[in-house]
């Protein structure tokens, strides 16, 4: 790496273990940002608060990880979309699996040998209200507690040296399709969570638990009822089942006390049942579906927001992760907030004001919309893709599972990349009449997939956010490939619907190892450090239900590769 690159990423790292940890460090939850901040450890879902999935650990270079070498893979005990992204704090990895999650293991987190497991009693009806899979994505961290998102709609505090459970809160009923499948959010003294059920019609809600006691401290609805505020951009009383579940992964930036999250679909997917339905928005573009809200964490208030894709008509969901660097332009230091959109455009925002700054397609083949106008905060869209009553759509790109799903992206401060998992699927898309029914599927529309142009489904893609444009990229032949790390050591980690796990130049895109691991590969890997060793793991275990959702491409998926369930940590040798 130059001296220049060098001396960015020394600096980036500064600025991001500082402003995000060290900003109001003592107003904020103590243990969460001493784990986030310390490089050895893996402290957050994706690192830390400002969803970076960098670390600044260099041990394991661009020069030395050809010698990339297996230290242990520990089974996991549950097949089907494992998902999640281990967190190891001290010497410790936490990691959970699959269905409930079936189990939380604690192991040494440099030879794998278990210390504990958690073994939840989870419902067996769970699979019939999980849309899309009964994975888990991790849990959290602080405090010497673990809190655990379950498929039963339960928040539960574990202590953290013995698995013991210590509390267990009602977030959600299940039954109403109303899953948790990714790890919650501790800040201060809150435990906030969101939830799944966007296709099932549920309303959606953040809530905040205390973090010693589990009871509820506040609650956000992201869908305003007809009295309340912006409730004027539902038709009816339609927004009682609106959709917008916050189901994926929130960040905070305590220098301004936001927390930030992302949004899902609006229901039905038939637009013309909650709206217009004809693109002619008016006030009813159905908020605060497939958006970004910013909120007081203390209170749970929308501060501001950004709808990514107003009046949702394709099932963009925008519950997409947050990233937060500040970033160096020409009109000086940005506060940006940034997010790969599965609308196919990639958005840059001023995260302590809510101005768009840019948005421009990160996946070319885009066609809904010619492009987003920062002047207006809206897209221009393309009236032949917009479906309603009597007008199909048809080679409508990207497809409902988006230019990019919830397979984590990564930034790196010392390139000053974007690691971006996308996909390049199109489709065609028919609405029909539905009715609202307690616990089924609200969708009221036929979805049939095609392929993307190009002859490829999927590609890593490194994206520069401040000139908005590729810098490299490294096609697939399947989309929905796994998450991104990158390090300090000048490496990209990320792995394939293959099962194909990969160490590549962060800089220039050229593969430098690869090992197949035997079933394919959503999860976001991680880094860590113990008594001066590094290490990267990675959860396999591919995806069972979404196939489902994409016809021939569906099977290409499932054909790839088996189910799986097996952590791979590994070290040079």
């Amino acid at each position: 790496m130059s001296r220049k690159n060098t001396a960015r990423l020394l600096a980036g790292a500064a600025l991001m273990f500082g402003v995000f940890a060290g900003v109001n460090a003592a107003n904020a939850n103590e243990s969460a940002i001493k784990s986030s901040a310390d490089p050895n450890e893996w402290g957050m879902y994706s690192k830390g608060y400002d969803n970076t999935r960098f670390s600044p650990l260099k041990q394991i270079d661009a020069n030395n990880v050809k010698h990339l070498g297996l230290v242990y893979s520990f089974q996991l005990g549950s097949l089907r979309s494992n998902e999640s992204s281990p967190l190891v704090i001290g010497d410790t990895m936490y990691v959970s699996t699959s269905w409930g999650p079936k189990y939380v293991y604690a192991l040494d987190a440099a030879t794998g040998a278990r210390k504990w497991t958690y073994e939840p009693d989870i419902p067996d009806d769970v699979l019939q209200y999980a849309c899309c899979d009964v994975n888990s994505r991790g849990v959290a961290y602080a405090d010497g507690k673990l809190f655990v998102g379950r498929l039963d709609g339960k928040l539960v505090a574990l202590d953290a040296s013995t698995g013991k459970e210590l509390w267990k809160s009602q977030v959600v009923d299940y039954k109403q399709g109303s899953v948790i499948t990714s790890p919650p959010l501790v800040v201060k003294d809150k435990v906030i969570t969101g939830f799944g059920g966007g296709e099932y019609g549920v309303r959606g809600s953040l809530q905040a638990f205390d973090i010693k006691t589990g009871k509820e401290a506040w609650r956000t609805y992201t869908v305003p009822l007809k009295d309340e505020p912006n409730g004027d951009t539902w038709k009816g009383d339609t927004a009682e089942h609106g959709g917008g579940a916050a189901w994926l992964v929130g960040s905070y930036d305590p220098k301004t006390n936001t927390v930030f999250w992302g949004t899902s679909n609006p229901g039905p997917w038939n637009s013309a049942v909650r709206s217009s339905g004809d693109g002619n928005f008016g006030k009813l573009t159905n908020l605060y579906t497939s958006s970004t809200l910013a909120l007081d964490a203390d209170t749970g208030k929308i501060k501001w927001w950004v709808q990514g894709t107003p009046e949702d008509a394709w099932d963009y969901d925008g519950v997409n992760e947050l990233v937060l660097a500040d970033l160096k332009t020409k009109s000086g230091t940005l506060p940006a907030m940034m997010k790969a959109d599965r609308n196919g455009f990639f958005f840059v925002v001023n995260r302590e004001t809510g101005k768009v700054m840019s948005a421009e397609k990160f996946v070319p083949s885009t066609n809904w919309a010619s492009k987003w106008d920062v002047a207006t905060s809206r897209a221009v869209e393309d009236p032949a893709k917009r479906p309603g009553p009597n007008h199909p759509a048809k080679g409508i790109c990207p497809n409902l599972i988006g230019g990019k799903n919830w397979q984590p992206m990564s930034y790196n401060p010392g390139t000053g990349l974007v690691y971006i998992p996308s996909n390049n699927v199109c489709m065609d898309w028919s609405v029909s009449d539905v009715a609202y029914k307690r616990g089924v599927f609200y969708l009221g529309a036929e979805f049939p997939t095609s392929p993307g142009p190009g002859g490829y489904l999927g590609e890593l893609i490194a994206w520069d956010p401040v000139n908005q444009k590729k810098v490299w990229g490294m096609k697939s032949d399947l989309p929905f490939n796994g998450g991104t790390l990158t390090t300090g050591g000048n490496l990209v980690f990320w792995g394939d619907m293959h099962g194909d796990f990969r160490a590549i130049n962060a800089t220039d895109g050229k593969e430098l190892w690869k090992k197949n691991l035997g079933s394919g590969i959503g999860a976001g890997p991680i880094t860590y450090s113990v008594k001066g060793k590094q290490y990267v793991a990675v959860v396999v275990g591919r995806t069972a239900a979404l196939p489902a959702f994409l016809g021939d491409v569906g099977k290409q998926m499932v054909a790839a590769a088996p189910e799986g369930g097996a952590l791979f940590v590994f070290a040079v040798e």
